[in-house]
C-alpha cells in the first residue's frame, strides 16, 4: 500500500489556488451548498407538469418521518380506486394499521430466520446480515400484499396515525433492541439442543411482548368497526360491523393475485426474461413469495403505459435521491450539473451502479400519468407521499431518461404481459443472495 506523500498534497494545494474558476466555484459552494450551486433550472423547463394521460387521484398523503413509502404507495393505489368507485373526497386508508401488522410479522420473520441460522457462526455473513437490521420500516410490494391478504385494511378514521407511526425512530430503536436480545436466547436454545417445541414456546412469549410494545406505541388494531362517510354529493353512508377483511373485499376488491412485480436490473448475473426471488426477504412467514420478472427497459415502460391507459395507477420503486429536486419535484438527469461543478465525470451505467453499490431502490411512489408523443413516453407524473409542500402539491415530474436510469420496479396486472412473459412468470425463480441490490427495501 502506498501512503500519500506530503509533496503530492502540496502540489494539489498549489494547483487549486492557481485556478481562478475553481476559486470562484469554491465561494459559491461553501456559501450555498453543493446541490444549490449545481442546480440547473432547465430541468424544470424541460419537465412541465402537463401529461397526455393524467389520472384523477385526490390529494397526496404524508408518510412524515417514517420509511413507509412502499406501504403508502400501495394504499394510494387502492385509494384511487375507492375515490372513483364511491365518490369519496380526501379519503385515506390507515397506514398505521398496516404498519402495526408489518412490524409484528417482521418480528416473527426475524425470529424464524435466527432459529434457521443458529448452526452458523455469529460472524457468518447471513447471521451478520440479520442482526445488522432485525427489522425496519421499508418493504417490497409482495410484502404488503402478504399483510393485505392476512389482515385486510381499514379506513384511516378507524386507526389514525400515531406519534410513533409518523416518526418511527424510537419505535425501531427499541424494537430492534428487543429482537437482538431475543436472538441471544433463541440461538443459545438451539445450540444447546432444546426441543423445537420449547424453542417455539419461547418465541411465542417473545411475540407477545412485541405485540404489547406495538400496541402501546401504535394503538390496538380494530377487529370490527363501522364505516361512516359522506360522498362528494353530501350523501350520508353508514356500513356497520365490518372486519378489516370484509372491508377490503367490499370496498377495495382488488384481486392481488393478478398483480406481479416487474424489474429492470441490467446486470450480467440477471438475464432478462427470467424470474428471481431473494433469500430471507419477506415479512409474513407463509405469505406471498417476493418474485420478479426482469425485463428490458422498453418492455418495462410499455407495461406501465398500458396500465395507465386503462385508468389504473402503477406502484413503482426507484432511487429517488439521485438527480432529483425535492422542493420543485423534478426527477431529471439534468437537475444538477455536478460534472461541470467539480470538473469530474461521475457517469456510470445502470448496471455498474447496481454492481458497485452506487444505486438501488430506496423509495416507492405511484405513477399517475404519462406524456406520450407518437406513442413514446417523454415524462411521467408521480404521486409522492411527502405531503403537499414539495413538488406541485406533492406531485413530481420524472423525465423518461431518469426512469431509464433510476427506476427499478413496477407492479402491473398480468394481463398486460405478452404470452411469452406470462409463461416466464410460471418458472421457478432464481434465488438471489439476501444482500443483492434487488432485495433493497423501499
Amino acid at each position: 500500500m502506498s501512503a500519500i506523500e506530503p509533496t503530492v498534497t502540496q502540489k494539489f494545494h498549489d494547483t487549486f489556488l492557481e485556478n481562478n474558476k475553481q476559486n470562484a466555484l469554491q465561494r459559491s459552494v461553501v456559501k450555498n451548498g453543493i446541490s444549490a450551486s449545481a442546480e440547473d433550472q432547465s430541468a424544470q423547463v424541460n419537465n412541465v407538469p402537463v401529461f397526455s394521460v393524467d389520472l384523477t387521484t385526490g390529494k397526496v398523503s404524508n408518510q412524515k418521518q417514517s420509511g413507509r413509502c412502499w406501504m403508502f404507495a400501495a394504499l394510494n393505489t387502492f385509494r384511487h380506486k375507492m375515490i372513483n368507485s364511491f365518490n369519496l373526497k380526501d379519503f385515506e386508508l390507515s397506514q398505521n394499521y398496516t404498519f402495526f401488522w408489518d412490524k409484528y410479522e417482521k418480528s416473527n420473520y426475524f425470529y424464524e430466520n435466527i432459529i434457521a441460522t443458529a448452526d452458523q457462526d455469529l460472524d457468518s455473513r447471513k447471521v451478520a446480515f440479520l442482526l445488522a437490521t432485525p427489522q425496519q420500516d421499508g418493504g417490497q410490494w409482495d410484502m404488503i400484499v402478504s399483510i393485505f391478504q392476512k389482515y385486510g385494511v381499514v379506513p384511516k378514521t378507524v386507526m389514525p396515525e400515531s406519534s410513533n407511526s409518523s416518526n418511527s425512530r424510537d419505535l425501531n430503536n427499541y424494537l430492534n433492541k428487543k429482537l437482538r436480545k431475543d436472538a441471544v436466547t433463541l440461538r443459545e436454545m438451539m445450540i444447546s439442543g432444546k426441543p423445537a417445541a420449547e424453542v417455539q414456546e419461547a418465541k411465542e412469549t417473545m411475540l407477545g411482548e412485541v405485540y404489547n410494545l406495538l400496541a402501546i406505541s401504535l394503538g390496538t388494531p380494530p377487529e370490527t368497526f363501522d364505516f361512516e362517510y359522506r360522498d362528494e354529493e353530501k350523501n350520508y353512508h353508514l356500513d356497520q360491523n365490518l372486519t378489516p377483511q370484509s372491508f377490503y373485499e367490499k370496498y377495495v376488491g382488488v384481486d392481488l393475485t393478478e398483480y406481479i412485480s416487474i424489474i429492470n436490473a441490467p446486470t450480467s448475473d440477471k438475464p432478462y426474461n427470467q424470474t428471481y426471488t431473494v433469500e430471507m426477504l419477506g415479512n409474513v412467514v407463509g405469505g406471498k413469495e417476493v418474485k420478479y420478472i426482469n425485463v428490458d427497459m422498453s418492455t418495462f415502460k410499455k407495461l406501465a403505459i398500458a396500465q395507465l391507459e386503462q385508468g389504473e395507477s402503477v406502484w413503482f420503486g426507484c432511487d429517488v435521491g439521485q438527480s432529483s429536486t425535492r422542493d420543485s419535484g423534478i426527477m431529471s438527469l439534468d437537475a444538477y450539473d455536478m460534472n461541470d461543478l467539480f470538473d469530474i465525470d461521475f457517469t456510470m451505467t445502470k448496471a455498474e451502479r447496481l454492481d458497485y453499490g452506487e444505486s438501488l431502490m430506496t423509495h416507492a411512489m405511484v405513477l399517475t400519468g404519462v406524456d406520450l408523443i407518437d406513442n413514446n413516453s417523454t415524462k411521467w407524473k408521480v404521486e409522492n407521499s411527502w405531503g403537499e409542500k414539495v413538488g406541485a402539491k406533492g406531485f413530481f415530474v420524472m423525465s423518461d431518461a431518469w426512469m431509464d436510469e433510476y427506476t427499478y420496479q413496477i407492479v402491473v396486472r398480468k394481463e398486460f404481459l405478452s404470452a411469452e412473459l406470462q409463461e416466464v412468470w410460471k418458472q421457478e425463480p432464481t434465488i438471489l443472495a439476501p444482500w443483492d441490490p434487488m432485495g433493497a427495501l423501499a
